[in-house]
């Protein structure tokens, strides 16, 4: 089974950007199962139902997000309704929507878990102990972890941590795509960050003019997504279906 992963999309024209890409890229490496990092698909910040439709409508299989899940109070519902747009499940039980979700494709499942980090976020539960207990509830061997965190060694205690339980630990958040891409225990693919999908001329998706000024004036400006030519930035997994080992993680740049 091979799973494409792309790194947090920024803004609705990378949205488009990428779905028009996905089928030659599905083509290329033989794509069973697309998982995207949506959480600032939307223009505007964060993610809504518009953004979340651009992406599934255009080959995404399920959408993981991050700390500006609920940026907009519109995605409420239909975390509640899908069974496939997750938020990081170490938010609590209280909030909106589910930490996990299942793909069933008849004869395998896969298991998408989203997890957000502690070091430099808001406060959350433990992601640790949020995923033993996920893992104790799910019944396939293909599992992937989405965990969204700003801090390099979190995410790779978190990925020693699932080493042998989960098939990949996937690092999402900081926008900048890490080259330590490996398999952990010959069992967990992992990377501390899968990158961004979006304008490569900016900082970060934002234009760089807006950051430039305000980290020279100290002035607060309005952040606004850059324009120009969309990088993809993405990996692939090629994963044992019947045991959940990795067998390879590749890193897309394009």
């Amino acid at each position: 089974m091979n799973i494409l992963f792309v790194g947090d999309v920024v803004g609705q024209n990378a949205c488009r950007e990428l779905t028009a890409a996905l089928p030659s890229l599905k083509r290329q490496y033989g794509i069973d199962a697309t998982i995207v990092n949506g959480e600032n698909s939307a223009d505007g910040n964060g993610i809504t139902p518009f953004s979340s439709s651009l992406l599934l409508d255009g080959g995404a299989d399920a959408i993981t997000t991050g700390n500006h899940c609920y940026r907009r109070p519109e995605m409420d519902a239909l975390y509640e309704s899908s069974g496939v747009i997750i938020r990081p499940a170490n938010l609590g039980n209280g909030c909106p929507g589910k930490g996990y979700c299942l793909l069933d494709f008849g004869s395998h499942s896969l298991a998408v878990i989203n997890l957000i980090g502690t070091a430099f976020m808001q406060p959350v539960e433990n992601p640790f102990f949020y995923a033993d207990k996920i893992l104790e509830v799910i019944d396939t061997p293909n599992i992937i972890v989405d965990f969204h965190a700003e801090a390099t060694s979190e995410k790779k205690a978190l990925g020693w941590y699932l080493a042998g339980r989960a098939s990949a630990v996937i690092g999402t958040h900081t926008h900048v795509q890490t080259a330590d891409e490996c398999i952990l225990e010959e069992h967990t693919g992992y990377i501390t960050d899968a990158g961004m999908t979006g304008v490569q001329e900016s900082v970060l998706g934002i234009d760089k003019d807006v950051i430039i000024s305000r980290l020279t004036t100290y002035y607060p400006q309005r952040h606004t997504y850059a324009r120009g030519a969309t990088t993809i930035n993405a990996v692939v997994l090629e994963i044992d279906q019947k045991t959940g080992v990795c067998r390879s993680i590749k890193r897309i740049c394009q």
